[in-house]
């Protein structure tokens, strides 16, 4: 490189200099001593001469030692400057993190380093930044990034950071072993990530999800230490994300139960041993007006998996497609055999996140001869919405199919009433958190009540699912509930084991 060849010559400058310096040092003391051995013997005081020789000879040493130490100085700066030029050059343009090769061979070498000095690596993904760029634009998100970025240099100074792609960033410190310290570490950036901040016009909260591992403990090279943490970032992001966990040896067996339950459900997909049961749905007056469909694992030897256990396996994966797909074509078999005419099912964010996720339902109803109004499609509100995303493009695509949008477990989220303002819904559906203590909990009755009276202005059913007791229903009818779910009423059935039958009578309201 141009750089490095510069360098190399200015150290020879400030070499060559230092060694003319000493040579002439010592042309001159010789040419001295020697005019001074010459007349030596025109003295009157050899003791006179031997002085001169001897400050002759300590200012050859002086002249030495300048030269060695001016020489050593200006390779020292040199190396500094090396450093400083190699580092610039090796910073993320829109970031000022480092570079991904560059931060992971710095990493390597401090884990080298790691029985004399222990090393912390965290590694960070943003959350949701699909949906920043998709609602506010791509200038947005690259803000977002670098209040990452920022936000980190403030909390961990010192620290080495590095982006290693995309929306993943990493930071390395040394001397840190402690993970609770480390977990405390992550919780305060996840509170600065959390304040709003305006970008591009917006106060936007950011959200990231980390994993911890540290060196010598969990690893002995860089590469297994970037594999434990990547492994406890896996885990946080199954659960919510916006979290720091640290890696435990447990996550080793639960890594080998998911790996198993990926490549077991693969197979199950692939062989047609899912089931599909169906939960009935009733209006005030008792009458079913749909079913929603629930898929079912009976595996072989492990039994039955729940769908808590699969699904966001699946989601992590491609598998959330192929299970997806396969769901629907068993649908549009059965629904010719239902006790209703409506189906309710289930779709995940990752699906939506599909751009063709829509076409490809209107193909599978259509090749089954079936009209999208027989369909409800039901979501979370973890599935962003944003003007330009493709999941809300999806939905819209759905309602034009004649397809109704419920979303699923409404008051879970922390957006609920955006929500409801960024695009036109037909259901909503109270998480059963309210549900269960609907007759004890006076605030989730308040909460209740106050869902179903903006629904109702806006023209939106509301679903209670999980009723399990007749006082819960009692109460939930008073509030303004227009539909119930649950197992008082109705347990999730496979085909044919009487889908439909109300487990209980209730009287109309």
């Amino acid at each position: 490189m141009r750089t490095e060849l510069s360098l190399t010559n200015i150290v020879a400058i400030y070499r060559g200099t230092a060694l003319v310096a000493g040579a002439a040092g010592c042309v001159v003391v010789f040419a001295a001593l020697e005019a001074l051995v010459a007349g030596w013997l025109g003295l009157q005081h050899a003791g006179v001469a031997l002085g001169v020789i001897a400050l002759a000879g300590m200012a050859l040493l002086a002249i030495i030692i300048w030269g060695y130490f001016s020489l050593r100085r200006a390779l020292i700066l040199a190396e500094a400057r090396r450093r400083d030029l190699l580092a610039s050059l090796n910073r993320d343009a829109l970031t000022g993190a480092f570079t991904r090769k560059y931060f992971l061979d710095r990493l390597r070498e401090m884990v080298r380093a790691a029985d004399r000095m222990p090393v912390a690596y965290i590694q960070i993904d943003m959350d949701h930044l699909k949906a920043i760029n998709d609602g506010t634009g791509h200038g947005a998100g690259d803000q977002a990034l670098v209040r990452l970025v920022r936000t980190l240099d403030e909390l961990v100074p010192g620290a080495l950071i590095g982006r290693l792609g995309g929306d993943e960033f990493a930071v390395a410190l040394a001397g840190v072993s402690s993970k609770a310290a480390l977990k405390r570490l992550g919780d305060r950036v996840l509170e600065a990530l959390d304040r709003p901040e305006p970008l591009a016009g917006r106060d936007v909260r950011l959200s990231a999800t980390m994993g911890i591992a540290t060196a010598p403990d969990d690893a002995g090279d860089a590469d297994t230490l970037i594999s434990k943490a990547d492994l406890a970032l896996y885990k946080g992001k199954n659960g919510g994300r916006g979290r720091v966990i640290a890696f435990e040896r447990e996550l080793l067996s639960e890594e080998r139960y998911q790996r198993f339950i990926e490549r077991e459900l693969r197979a199950a997909i692939l062989m047609d041993e899912l089931e599909v049961h169906y939960q009935p749905v009733f209006d005030r007056d008792g009458r079913q007006r749909s079913v929603e469909a629930l898929v079912r694992w009976r595996h072989s030897v492990r039994g039955m998996i729940s769908p808590g256990a699969f699904v966001p396996i699946a989601e992590q994966s491609d598998l959330i497609a192929k299970l997806g797909q396969w769901v629907l074509r068993r649908v549009c078999a059965d629904v010719g055999r239902l006790p209703t005419k409506v189906v309710a099912i289930n779709v995940s964010a990752a699906e939506l996140r599909h751009p063709d996720y829509a076409a490809r339902f209107a193909e599978e109803i259509a090749a089954a001869g079936l009209m999208g109004e027989r369909f409800i499609v039901e979501i979370t509100e973890t599935a962003p919405l944003h003007k330009n995303s493709a999941e809300r493009k999806n939905l819209e695509f759905l309602r034009a199919l004649g397809v109704r949008i419920a979303v699923d477990d409404f008051g879970a989220g922390h957006a609920s009433l955006g929500y409801l303002r960024d695009l036109s819904f037909d259901i909503l559906k109270i998480d059963r958190a309210y549900v269960a203590e609907i007759t004890s909990r006076p605030v989730d009755s308040m909460i209740v009540e106050s869902i179903c009276k903006i629904a109702k202005g806006l023209g939106i059913e509301v679903i209670a699912e999980g009723v399990e007791t007749r006082e819960q229903h009692a109460a939930l009818a008073d509030l303004g509930c227009t539909g119930f779910q649950g197992f008082l009423l109705g347990r999730p059935r496979p085909l044919g084991d009487e889908v439909g039958a109300q487990d209980e009578t209730i009287e109309a309201a």
